[in-house]
């Protein structure tokens, strides 16, 4: 079936730049049940028609960073209207349905650069975006498997450290988030999700809901919550927002769009973002094209942006199986219209994944192969994680397996927001390195196409990376007990998870680790203790963190004393009324 779906998800210009399959059935997996700082957020349109006309076609107006008002109203002025500003950045979007726009604004005093963002007319929802399908959901029974793709990174395993904190925030810029699927909704993000579709933040509710399925697959990989249901993500304490890319019925990233996205980012204080397409009409943007050269300059400034704001940009390789170290033709492009085959050399940039400070993500396929669909290219793969076969969550509270780069690097996202939980005031260059520094080699295959050490080569850069390391620790030795189901925390009430040791010879140890995942707003309500199976109560957490939400945490308890078989529980005591919760998850290490 992947072989078969493959052949036409390597030419992404059918229909978009997706860099992931459609799903395919699952095998073996969990059946369906179900300053101060200036900021660059878009300033009010000066111009903008109020009815759609046939022709409209969007550019990127490039000016410097400031106020931009002497070239907005030229851009009035030439026949063309604002469809959104990024100061900030000196990036305008601009609509005009003249044909001698960009040329004459090319001409205009302070303006830079100027390229039209597609060779297809701006759709007519772009002026009354319609909201998308809120989709009914689906149950699904208890069952949570630990994955091949988990277990290959050592996820699994940096679980019993931590599980990633709650003030991470991780963007998925792609097409949409179902914000309602049960694996979801307990890390979703509202406050800070919005849609950028057509390059202009719309942030109703719901604007940010998925529009194919691809989004809401990538968030699953990412932080699909630890709840005992469907599937587990990478960092599964860690908060998802969505970020919609993609315009509806076409899924096309365009550069205005992920312009919007990245500024988006770094205004909302995403510490890490998803980015598991590449910048549509253009499989490659070549600097010697004039509008192309537009479309790099203003993706570019959003990703430095971003990047200024502490946000770390990860992105899929692509799916072509294509050298991106040895550019020769882009048979793809443009994919909104008829695409031609053209002669392309290195200096074409595959967008955002080849932007300077952008982690460049291949994918494995089954073990530490290289998954054949794969980019590859010696300085241009940073690092590789799966991307075969992942089976994660759909719209409408479903399961399903995609295939591609796009599954991926929602991997390394994951891994990335695990870095961030352990090391609080990460910056993104930093991050960038540990990634690199902490990623397991994995040598050449037999494949002359693949050069380099296994220290860093073509085909996987600088190897698979690694959860286990991200967060600094390797796990407890001794056997490990959990349990996963969700017991609620009412105002003024106490409720108690059981966890029944068995198996353990003598007495729990004297650093017994209890790992506890309370979601819970206001944990200064909460008194934690670990009741014995004799009784006695070894208090953990006792009112303290005031009006922060959630406890992600591993105590250390000294329980010698205690027998360690026998029935261990995590009593919550809430204290005060107005907020409530529930315990997650928590854990026993021997």
């Amino acid at each position: 079936m992947l072989a078969a779906t493959l052949g036409a998800a390597l030419a992404f210009g059918a229909p978009a730049a997706l860099a992931g399959t459609a799903p395919v059935s699952p095998s073996g997996a969990p059946a369906p049940v179900a300053k101060a700082p200036a900021t660059a957020k878009a300033a009010a349109p000066t111009s903008q028609s109020a009815t759609w006309v046939a022709g409209t076609r969007a550019y990127l107006v490039i000016t410097a960073p400031g106020d931009s008002t002497a070239v907005r109203s030229a851009i009035t002025a030439n026949g063309g209207t604002v469809f959104s500003a990024y100061d900030a950045i000196g990036v305008i979007v601009a609509h005009s349905t003249s044909s001698t726009f960009a040329t004459t604004m090319r001409g205009v005093s302070g303006v830079q650069k100027v390229g039209a963002t597609r060779t297809s007319d701006v759709p007519a929802d772009a002026y009354n975006p319609a909201l998308p399908a809120n989709p009914a959901q689906s149950a699904t029974g208890s069952g949570e498997p630990v994955r091949a793709d988990m277990s290959q990174i050592k996820a699994d395993q940096a679980w019993a450290v931590t599980t990633g904190s709650a003030s991470v925030k991780v963007g998925v810029l792609d097409t949409g988030v179902d914000d309602q699927h049960q694996d979801l909704a307990p890390n979703f993000n509202a406050a800070d999700s919005v849609s950028c579709a057509y390059g202009k933040a719309d942030t109703r509710t719901g604007a940010w809901r998925d529009v194919d399925t691809h989004g809401t697959h990538v968030a699953g990989t990412i932080a699909a919550a630890k709840n005992g249901k469907g599937v587990v993500g990478v960092a599964p304490g860690v908060k998802i927002s969505a970020v919609r890319v993609a315009e509806p019925g076409n899924s096309f990233f365009f550069a205005e769009n992920t312009i919007c996205g990245f500024v988006w980012a770094g205004d909302h204080g995403f510490k890490v973002t998803n980015n598991s397409y590449y910048t549509d009409p253009w499989q490659f943007n070549c600097p010697d094209n004039i509008d192309q050269a537009a479309i790099i300059e203003g993706v570019k400034r959003a990703q430095e942006y971003a990047e200024s704001k502490g946000s770390l940009q990860i992105a899929a390789a692509g799916n072509e199986n294509y050298d991106l170290a040895h550019k020769t033709t882009d048979t793809a492009s443009p994919n909104d219209s008829t695409p031609v085959t053209r002669t392309i050399t290195n200096a074409c940039l595959d967008i955002p994944t080849e932007l300077p400070g952008v982690v460049t993500v291949a994918a494995n396929g089954t073990g530490t192969t290289k998954a054949s669909f794969s980019n590859f290219g010696s300085g241009v793969i940073d690092v590789a994680a799966p991307g075969s076969d992942v089976y994660s969550t759909l719209p409408g509270g479903k399961y399903g397996t995609k295939s591609g780069t796009s599954m991926a690097t929602p991997h390394v996202a994951g891994v990335a927001a695990l870095l961030a939980s352990a090391n609080p005031g990460i910056t993104p260059a930093q991050m960038r390195d540990k990634l690199a520094t902490q990623a397991n080699d994995i040598a050449c295959p037999s494949d002359n196409r693949c050069t380099g050490t296994a220290a860093n080569n073509s085909f996987f850069g600088e190897g698979q990376v690694d959860a286990l390391k991200a967060v600094g620790a390797t796990p407890p030795p001794g056997k490990f007990f959990e349990n996963t189901g969700d017991f609620a925390i009412g105002d003024n009430t106490t409720v108690e998870s059981p966890i029944t040791v068995s198996g353990v010879t003598g007495n729990a140890p004297a650093t017994l680790k209890v790992g506890v995942n309370i979601v819970h707003t206001y944990i200064g309500d909460l008194k934690v203790d670990l009741v014995a199976p004799d009784g006695t109560v070894y208090t953990v957490h006792n009112r303290a963190g005031g009006s922060t939400d959630n406890i992600n945490t591993v105590y250390t308890v000294n329980a010698s004393s205690e027998a360690a078989n026998g029935t261990w529980k995590l009593r919550v005591n809430d204290n005060a009324g107005g907020d409530t919760g529930k315990i997650d998850a928590w854990n026993l290490t021997f």
